[in-house]
């Protein structure tokens, strides 16, 4: 059972104008499809717009949190924290998955807590509360609940695991690095990439994400966890 939203929006400091916008985002597209005759919507069109005022949002912290850096290093920054393991991440932290509304299937394959899910639910919820409220909430509700997460001693804790990785296996003149997508799964607005990462033909690490770059960086990391424990 999906959890109480006017719990969520007292824990979170929010009310919402339009209640149903809010139980919009928390509503995937399987509960949907075994409702039809009601008047629900799924939250696919809410996550559009969620991601691209994340995309906003975020380069604005950046921006102003790092005057000096270049643009490259902003772009990585910001692909390292709007991508979908952080995203699961800030999903996971506020308990979101608890009020996702869910079709019967998969609530029982565990839908609750699959990644993809948490990560498109994480967006929804940013796209509602704009509609709802405006750029400044949202701006308020990531400075009160996802930004402190981000900086430590003034440093970023989000991972570039490709850097990471190539300036590892060049350090120790280990060879050069091959990425490769060999799998691409799901619907068209569900769509995952799988990744793979070789080094002179050894297979180092197999990742997966809703873009080829996030597949790529999550195929470094594990290829990162291989290569130390090997030291």
């Amino acid at each position: 059972m999906s959890g109480d939203l006017k719990q969520l929006q007292h824990k979170l400091q929010i009310q919402f104008h339009d209640r149903q916008l809010l139980k919009q985002a928390f509503t995937h597209a399987s509960y949907v499809n075994e409702h039809r005759f009601s008047q629900h919507s799924d939250n696919e069109r809410l996550e559009f717009l969620g991601d691209a005022v994340l995309e906003l949002t975020v380069s604005e912290y950046l921006y102003r949190l790092f005057p000096d850096r270049p643009e490259g290093e902003l772009t990585k920054l910001r692909a390292s924290i709007v991508c979908e393991p952080s995203l699961v991440k800030f999903a996971e932290g506020l308990d979101f998955g608890q009020y996702v509304l869910l079709g019967k299937g998969e609530e029982l394959t565990g839908g609750r807590t699959r990644p993809a899910l948490l990560a498109d639910v994480f967006e929804s919820f940013i796209g509602a509360l704009y509609l709802d409220q405006g750029l400044d909430q949202v701006i308020e509700f990531l400075n009160r609940n996802i930004f402190p997460q981000l900086v430590l001693n003034g440093k970023m804790q989000i991972t570039d695991y490709k850097t990471e990785l190539q300036e590892l296996t060049q350090h120790h003149n280990l060879g050069v690095l091959e990425y490769r997508i060999v799998e691409e799964r799901g619907p068209a607005h569900e769509r995952e990439f799988v990744s793979e990462v070789y080094m002179e033909g050894r297979r180092l690490g197999r990742g997966a994400g809703r873009s080829k770059k996030e597949a790529e960086q999550q195929a470094a990391a594990v290829a990162l966890e291989e290569l130390r424990a090997a030291e």
